[in-house]
């Protein structure tokens, strides 16, 4: 809209128009007040009904709420405005009327289902503090993509249509490709890996990812937002400081860029920035201080993977950001090398946030005849892979890399009960629409 004005630059003594929704009206006989919200926040239009057209009266005061309208006027200082200044208007035009019936209330006086709130997210999201959790978001992956190109990391994205999963198994999600079967890629593992053996080295993507697992839980999603990464001549202890980079470089630019969108969520006073190293345990030390909290009913022995209850028990012990490392190899997928000194331990690593898992690496088997080991000991054959394995017998550099979930960052960082409220649009096991 040409000649606009947003609301956060309206200054005293100019003549603007701004343009936006309804967000409330308050009616005090003689004298009424419109507050117009746009993305910049809200500003105080002001009609004094004795003094004004009739007929701009009734255009501005009749307007429902949520309605989308311009306005035109002088911008005065008022002190007792919500944002210290008010717009009198000379015409003010209704572009688009809103039902008076609203499913919730973008106000926030009124708290809906989040269900509710999903069925109507272009609503939703017009309440500040859910704008704040989405430019929040967009920070988020602003700071890792520029964390990544200052590590030497080329941005790549691979296929979300394959003829084969990452891992195999029934967590695919099948798709007919011209009359042929194909799925919805789980993970950009196996691409990234071959790039990491082209001259590009060191790659990262930032895009979606589908897992046909039939969770319902506050932190489980079937379409998800992965951040990855991919290094030549890394090993899993470098890929291990390549997270870290990335997690505190989210944390600073959010606490920098985002002070805003932090008062909003009523977080700006408790909001931390991670100092010092992330602790590195191993998974024995993991389990043997998990089995010391005495949260579980059973203790856990070598070999089991860890359950949420364990996770929990053993974040609030830590307290912080933390990875645990030397992960039986048994219980880590195919493509995870195993340690030269042990190979009954494997150079998977998981860095972990006191609620719940982040970010899954390890050091890659870039050796052919061990990797068609891996393949055929996890019951797959290699020749469904062949446009992976082959290319390990031109000269594979050793590799290590990671997957971070962009939503569990987002959901750990911000404190946010369910990790629906981190992505626009979930699918889950129940939502297919909108």
């Amino acid at each position: 809209m040409q000649n606009r004005t947003y609301t956060a630059d309206a200054e005293p003594g100019e003549t603007v128009t701004v343009a936006g929704w309804v967000h409330e009206i308050r009616d005090l006989g003689g004298i009424a007040f419109l507050i117009l919200r746009d993305t910049t926040g809200k500003i105080q239009i002001k009609f004094e009904k004795d003094e004004m057209d009739d007929e701009l009266v009734e255009t501005g005061l009749n307007a429902a709420r949520e309605s989308v309208i311009t306005a035109t006027g002088a911008v005065d200082e008022e002190p007792r405005a919500p944002t210290g200044v008010e717009l009198t208007p000379d015409s003010v035009e209704v572009i688009a009327e809103a039902d008076t019936e609203l499913p919730l209330d973008p106000s926030g006086k009124v708290d809906a289902e989040i269900s509710t709130r999903l069925d109507n997210r272009t609503l939703d999201l017009r309440k500040e503090e859910v704008q704040a959790i989405f430019e929040i978001r967009a920070e988020i992956q602003r700071a890792a993509r520029e964390t990544f190109r200052d590590l030497m990391c080329t941005e790549i994205t691979t296929p979300k249509i394959v003829a084969t999963g990452t891992e195999g198994g029934t967590e695919l999600f099948p798709i007919t490709y011209f009359g042929e079967e194909a799925f919805m890629n789980q993970s950009p593992q196996l691409f990234k890996q071959l790039m990491a053996g082209s001259n590009l080295e060191r790659v990262f993507e930032i895009g979606p990812i589908f897992r046909a697992e039939e969770h319902n839980t506050p932190r489980h999603l079937n379409e998800a937002t992965s951040i990855d990464f991919e290094g030549a001549f890394c090993d899993h202890h470098e890929a291990m400081d390549v997270a870290e980079a990335v997690v505190k470089s989210v944390y600073e630019a959010v606490d920098e860029n985002c002070q805003s969108e932090l008062e909003a969520l009523g977080l700006a006073e408790e909001f931390e920035v991670p100092e010092g190293d992330f602790p590195r345990l191993s998974y024995e030390e993991a389990i043997e201080r998990i089995n010391a909290t005495g949260e579980l009913d059973e203790q856990l022995v070598w070999g089991d993977d860890l359950p949420t209850e364990g996770e929990h028990a053993l974040g609030q012990d830590v307290g912080e950001h933390y990875f645990i490392t030397d992960w039986p190899a048994e219980i880590k997928p195919f493509y995870i090398m195993d340690q030269e000194d042990d190979e009954q331990l494997s150079t998977g690593f998981d860095m972990m946030h006191p609620r719940m898992e982040l970010v899954s690496g390890g050091q890659r088997e870039h050796r052919y005849d061990n990797l068609i080991e891996g393949f055929e000991a996890q019951g797959l054959n290699p020749e469904d892979f062949d446009y992976y394995t082959k290319m390990f017998k031109y000269g594979m550099p050793p590799h290590a890399g990671f997957g971070l979930g962009g939503e569990r960052l987002v959901m750990t960082l911000l404190g946010l009960d369910n990790i629906r409220e981190a992505v626009l649009f979930p699918r889950d096991r129940q939502r297919l629409s909108p």
